[in-house]
């Protein structure tokens, strides 16, 4: 069932992909979110779709630009969430497809390790320090059983 605020929004006229990077840890599914640029909130790594590559291909790249992370994704996304998406001029609604990455290791260095954040944080931590509320449900309701 869809959430009213998903329901009096307009349609998102723009997409991304994400990663949602996954380990365990200790007994744990914890997750690997990331600060934007502009606003230092915490979400997840995400980007524009890149021409000739796969969506879950796509976020793999986000996330290893983003968050410093590699590992295996998930072909296909396990949700999506929609936000405003600040742009120079205006905003911009947009659906974010959001992908399962296994995480199998981290770079020693990465694209934008000088303009993020990163944090390693258990799932229920993760969904109350988002603050997309799509995303935060997503984290919310994720099980052990739907991690890659």
């Amino acid at each position: 069932m869809p959430s009213i605020a998903i329901d009096i929004l307009p349609n998102p006229t723009r997409r991304q992909v994400a990663a949602l990077p996954l380990r365990e840890k200790d007994g744990r599914i914890e997750v690997c979110l990331v600060t934007t640029r502009t606003t230092h909130r915490w979400t997840v790594p995400k980007g524009w779709p890149i021409k000739g590559r796969k969506d879950h291909v796509a976020a793999r790249i986000e996330a290893e630009q983003e968050a410093g992370v590699t590992g295996k994704p998930r072909k296909k996304a396990l949700g999506s969430f929609v936000y405003w998406k600040r742009l120079t001029d205006r905003f911009e609604l947009v659906k974010v497809n959001v992908y399962p990455l296994r995480v199998t290791g981290m770079l020693p260095a990465w694209k934008e390790q000088a303009e993020r954040r990163v944090q390693w944080m258990g799932l229920g931590d993760a969904s109350i320090v988002v603050d997309d509320p799509g995303l935060a449900r997503l984290l919310s309701g994720l099980r052990p059983a739907m991690a890659p």
